[in-house]
């Protein structure tokens, strides 16, 4: 599976927030395929922003193996 770089939050969010826009104004308009087309981007922004934002809070803990004393 290929995750979104976390670098690309900001640029992501950008792009999110325009998709609200667009939508409010292709609602505002009348554009119903327009509205469902920038719906599935929407969605699909927001799934990345999601995945990164899973992935960025996720810890994993690497522990050190004991070493037994050699006789």
């Amino acid at each position: 599976m290929h995750w979104p770089d976390p670098a690309q939050r900001p640029r992501i969010t950008e792009i999110r927030d325009n998709l609200i826009v667009r939508i409010t104004e292709a609602e505002r308009e009348g554009w119903l395929g327009e509205v469902e087309g920038l719906k599935v981007s929407l969605a699909g922004a927001e799934d990345k922003l999601a995945q990164i934002d899973r992935r960025s809070h996720t810890t994993i803990e690497l522990r050190i193996p004991a070493i037994s004393p050699t006789i």
